[in-house]
């Protein structure tokens, strides 16, 4: 199957994920629709840098290089869509691993030339081995995973989710890079919505553009045990607020909530509405489901409070700027 050429980057901080991020580029390396490249960008550590340079000195399909931005995930990414060669540029996890038709399903998208982005589906590998009882399905984007109410099959959405995502590298001419400030920087709290706020600024500068979700193209995302518990869940949901505040502020309200509010009154309370039946029904977990719907709503938009007052004073600054540097 021809398609265009995709170049892959996995962007990695911390030599705790060693073995994952060999699993994550072996899952590259097998695809049945093969990768022009695959960047591995390291942030901002020499050690892991060194490491993973020897690991990889032979591979003439692996690259590794230095973030050359701020610490953190968006300028990471932007390091490795500036040096890489591809048509399109694809984004995996560096704690997941892809399905063997994961980039074939990401080429295929792109056959109508509107097509500026494709997703995937994420699916998580929890670390206990089954899900936690109380865990919400409808919140599994706290694991950085594909949640229940999200469209199945292919269909058109406003934003992809950025850890299983793809775009075409004129998106990145049209849009400029993610955005830094955003999304998560090494191991402090954990922002998000990088991607979502790209997304909207490319929609705007390509009015026509098409951004696609292909739930064939799967990946497998490692759920480590400290996220399996409600401190975390409820630190996420938090942090989320703030980061939606910051695209608030960046595409207006209408744009940056307009997926959340269909998300809020339709998803949710179903959520919650089966949480009740099933502990009726004396069903393992169904209250904690319903209860844990209800804190994350809550807390999510206690950060989004806080976070639009501190955006109103100033004191929460992000930066877009240009993919700058020629292809590798």
């Amino acid at each position: 199957m021809s398609g265009p050429d995709v170049s892959v980057v996995i962007c990695v901080y911390t030599e705790d994920r060693w073995e994952d991020i060999l699993a994550a580029v072996s899952s590259v390396r097998a695809q049945s629709c093969p990768a022009r490249e695959t960047l591995l960008v390291v942030d901002h550590n020499p050690a892991l840098l060194d490491r993973l340079a020897k690991e990889y000195k032979e591979a003439a399909d692996v690259r590794v290089l230095a973030n050359a931005g701020p610490r953190g995930l968006s300028a990471g990414r932007n390091t490795g869509i500036a040096a890489s060669s591809g048509e399109v540029i694809a984004f995996l996890d560096d704690d997941a691993v892809a399905e063997r038709d994961w980039l074939r399903h990401f080429a295929a998208g792109y056959a109508d030339p509107k097509v500026m982005a494709v997703g995937g589906r994420t699916l998580p590998i929890w670390a206990s081995g089954r899900r936690p009882a109380w865990f919400p399905e409808e919140f599994d984007w706290v694991v950085g995973c594909t949640y229940k109410g999200l469209p199945r099959g292919l269909v058109r959405v406003r934003n992809v989710l950025g850890g299983n995502a793809s775009f075409r590298r004129t998106a990145f001419d049209a849009a400029g890079g993610f955005a830094t400030g955003i999304g998560r920087d090494g191991d402090k709290r954990p922002l998000g919505c990088e991607e979502t706020e790209l997304c909207i600024r490319l929609t705007r500068a390509r009015p026509d553009a098409v951004l696609l979700i292909d739930d064939r193209a799967v990946i497998h995302h490692r759920v480590p045990e400290a996220r399996e518990h409600f401190g975390y869940f409820r630190t996420r949901a938090y942090a989320e607020g703030l980061s939606k505040a910051l695209v608030a502020r960046s595409v207006g309200a209408d744009k940056g909530l307009e997926s959340e509010r269909r998300y809020a009154t339709r998803v949710l309370p179903a959520g919650v509405a089966r949480g009740l039946r099933d502990a009726v029904l004396a069903r393992p977990g169904g209250a904690g489901r319903a209860g844990a719907i209800v804190a994350g709503v809550l807390t999510a938009a206690g950060g989004y409070v806080v976070g639009s007052v501190r955006a109103r004073k100033g004191g929460a600054t992000f930066q877009v700027a240009p993919i700058e540097g020629e292809p590798g």
